[in-house]
């Protein structure tokens, strides 16, 4: 089936139902409705600057439906000023390239936003200069939560989520601070036309979290929207006809200054994004969570993804996906074997179905597997480290270079009064 526009329709934000609707068109043929119910009290704030978010909202979750036909022509029916029409270009370019590879489509298909707005000026934000944590229900939000706690920032401290309530409640409860709860739902046609041939495939799903987080920091006061993205995730996942592909791209440092800018020009200071731990590479990250959160939330945290689908009875590792592998993986050189064990329910590292998995991690066959998994140096390392432990695992071979420095910092984007707080933690 070929359609020739994708439609950026409408959306209405009902503020006393707490619900926001979105609504998107292909041709005449199709359309599309989702919606967002924010579970909270909101604050006085400004309709206008509200709108703002809203509208970055509305054009990255439209890569949701957009990508089932890829219709050839973008229409917005609300102008968008270049900065806006830019972001949303190179978001949705560099953020589908996963979904081009599988699809077996063209890494370079054109994507582009139309720019036939006036240029927009930023609008301020009142805030309570408060922090607020995105949990994703693994161990990357859980230490940004911790060496949040543990700094000199003297701020008010919540945390938000997207979906998953029935997961998630265990860890927000253990967890004790302040939580925002935001339920998504999708159109439920997109399942109907995948069966039927639509195309199929992963979005930048990271990028709508962005979009929401700043929703949510304008309903609830709050200035500094945080996220949990490691360095990790900036190296490509494989090259495909000649393109990098990063299944991360949307956490990726590529798009957290991408982000930051756009929120610059709408926002001025008054609203921003970054990550805590973008310093920081997977494995160190394993090793500071090992120490300082591992033991408080080994019963009620997972990074499994097959633990986030829509019929899950709630939180558990299966032991068989690549991010199970590579989590056992990192956190074995720190925790106990018996405790590890416990929680992932069995050795992953000697469990010879995941042989071929490893095999990837470690670059030695084939690409890494498309997922969020860290850099292929830092998992020799972790590998390097167990073996140590466990000679068996010295079947894995492979070479490490000696200078790799898993602790070694990295750039980022913090904020310098953030980054002076915590970077004595990290």
């Amino acid at each position: 089936m070929t359609y020739e526009r994708f439609i950026f329709d409408s959306y209405e934000f009902y503020a006393e139902s707490k619900q926001l609707a979105l609504h998107y068109k292909i041709d005449d043929a199709l359309s599309f409705t989702e919606t967002y119910d924010f579970g909270f009290d909101f604050v006085d704030y400004d309709p206008g600057v509200l709108d703002r978010a809203i509208q970055v909202l509305f054009y990255t979750a439209g890569v949701s439906y957009y990508k089932t036909y890829l219709p050839a022509t973008i229409v917005a029916k609300t102008p968008l000023d270049q900065p806006l029409a830019e972001y949303l270009t190179r978001t949705y370019q560099k953020g589908l390239g996963e979904f081009l590879y599988v699809n077996s489509l063209d890494p370079n298909h054109p994507i582009v936003f139309p720019a036939d707005g006036e240029q927009t000026k930023p609008t301020q934000h009142t805030h309570n200069n408060g922090l607020l944590v995105g949990l994703g229900g693994g161990k990357d939000s859980l230490l940004s939560v911790e060496l949040l706690r543990e700094s000199s920032l003297d701020r008010p401290l919540a945390t938000w989520s997207l979906n998953h309530r029935k997961q998630l409640k265990p860890l927000v409860e253990r967890v004790g601070l302040p939580h925002f709860w935001v339920d998504r739902t999708w159109d439920s046609q997109l399942a109907t036309l995948n069966a039927q041939g639509a195309y199929n495939g992963h979005v930048p799903i990271s990028a709508i979290f962005a979009a929401v987080g700043t929703v949510v920091a304008i309903l609830t006061g709050y200035r500094d929207s945080i996220v949990s993205n490691e360095q990790s995730a900036n190296e490509p996942t494989l090259t495909y006809r000649g393109v990098d592909i990063n299944h991360q791209y949307s956490k990726s440092q590529d798009f957290e200054r991408s982000f930051q800018a756009l929120l610059a020009h709408r926002f001025g200071d008054s609203l921003r994004y970054y990550s805590l731990l973008r310093p920081l590479y997977e494995l160190r990250v394993a090793e500071l969570f090992a120490q300082t959160g591992f033991d408080t939330y080994k019963d009620v945290f997972s990074s499994c993804n097959r633990a986030y689908t829509h019929d899950s009875p709630g939180l558990f590792w299966d032991g068989t996906c690549a991010k199970c592998a590579f989590v056992y993986l990192i956190l074995a050189p720190f925790v106990a074997e018996e405790s590890l064990t416990e929680v992932l329910g069995h050795n992953l590292l000697t469990d010879e179905s995941l042989s071929a998995t490893y095999r990837q991690l470690l670059g030695i066959d084939g690409d890494k597997p498309l997922e969020c998994v860290g850099e292929i140096q830092e998992s020799r390392m972790a590998m390097h480290m167990a073996q140590e432990k466990n000679p068996a695992l010295k079947q894995y071979d492979f070479e490490l270079d000696d200078s790799y420095d898993f602790r070694a910092q990295s750039s980022h984007e913090m904020p310098g009064d953030i980054y002076a707080a915590i970077a004595s933690l990290l």
